[in-house]
Parts: C-alpha cells; sequence; structure tokens
C-alpha cells in the first residue's frame, strides 16, 4: 500500500476532546482541548498542552489546580462555543454547572460524564505551548455511564476530534479486549523465539 507524506505539522488521530477548568481570579474558567495524555501510572497523572496566551494557564498556575472534563457528544455545539472565546474578553463561568472536589480550586462540569481533579505537579516551557502535568487526585462520573460496575464508553458517548479537517465524531464498533485479543499470536511468537 503507497503511503503519502503529510509532513511534520500532524495531530495524534482521532484526540479526545476535553475542556480544562481552572480558577481565575476566583472564577471558574473553561477552555477546550484536545492536546491532553496520560503520562504517568503512580501516582496517575496526567498532561495537557496550552499555548501560552490562554487565560486558563493563567489560572493552573494560580492555583496549582486543573480539572479535565470529557463531555458526550451531545454538548458538541456548546464546548466548541467555548473553544472559540477567551476568558480574557469573555465570562464564561456560567457556560456550566460546576462542582468543586478536594481542592476546592479545580471547577469541575456537571454536565460531564467524566471529570478528572488535577494537583499541577510541573511546567515544561516549550516555544508556543507550556505542558502542565498534573495528579489526578479524584475522579467523577455519572452513575448512568457504567455497566457491569466499569465506564461504558458507548454510555459515556465521549466527543473526539480529527485534525486538520477539524471536525467532530463519536466511538463507533466495539473491536476487541485490548491485551488479550493478540493472545494467539503472542503464543506464536514465543514459541517462534524458543
Amino acid at each position: 500500500m503507497k503511503k503519502v507524506n503529510l509532513g511534520k505539522n500532524v495531530s495524534i488521530y482521532p484526540m479526545p476532546v476535553a475542556v480544562v477548568g481552572a480558577s481565575v481570579e476566583e472564577k471558574p474558567n473553561f477552555l477546550t482541548v484536545a492536546w491532553i495524555c496520560r503520562v504517568n501510572g503512580s501516582p496517575p497523572m496526567l498532561a495537557i498542552s496550552l499555548n501560552k496566551l490562554h487565560h486558563t494557564a493563567r489560572g493552573i498556575k494560580e492555583c496549582q489546580s486543573f480539572s479535565v472534563n470529557f463531555p458526550g457528544t451531545n454538548m458538541a455545539e456548546l464546548v466548541d462555543c467555548c473553544g472559540q472565546v477567551s476568558g480574557k474578553e469573555t465570562d464564561k463561568s456560567n457556560l456550566f454547572a460546576v462542582f468543586y472536589g478536594e481542592l476546592k480550586t479545580a471547577p469541575m462540569i456537571e454536565s460531564c460524564p467524566l471529570s478528572l481533579e488535577c494537583k499541577l505537579t510541573d511546567i515544561h516551557e516549550l516555544p508556543t505551548n507550556d505542558l502542565f502535568i498534573g495528579e489526578i487526585i479524584n475522579s467523577y462520573a455519572d452513575e448512568a455511564c457504567f455497566s457491569e460496575g466499569k465506564l461504558d464508553i458507548k454510555k459515556m458517548d465521549p466527543l473526539l476530534l480529527s485534525m486538520p479537517d477539524n471536525r467532530y465524531w463519536r466511538v463507533g464498533d466495539y473491536v476487541g479486549d485490548a491485551w488479550s485479543m493478540g493472545g494467539r499470536m503472542v503464543k506464536q511468537l514465543k514459541t517462534a523465539l524458543h
């Protein structure tokens, strides 16, 4: 199969859409982001990349905390709006009903199926963005999003983003179980090595 060279400015495909929350001057502010990744197992940590000019970045630095909220596809229009306006010029504190957890400084969104409360642990300065690393202190999920005691991705119906076409998507069909479905091939590889 022939490959097409896309150049170096390519995004991870697809990306989860998240709404990052932070208190700025004691007022909740939110920013839609897609550059997010789990980066450590224990303690559980994640990283978000924000342009240095974002108002939310200021709040994270001020309070040393932030939230990461994963919206459902039913929130797409509101989430897209949130990402188009800056908290510097527009008060976004009333866009969402908020709640607070243990840290008391990271506003989380009630209507999101999953919210993570994070304590800032490090900031890595990059040329255009800052990489904020946070330890997940607590997580909160809607009861309606569980099946058999675990979060059910279909019930969460998370919003996804593809770039550079800048389109929103939803999760498709179940394919198989991770760390399980490749078992037959693992046995073949181990047999071939011995």
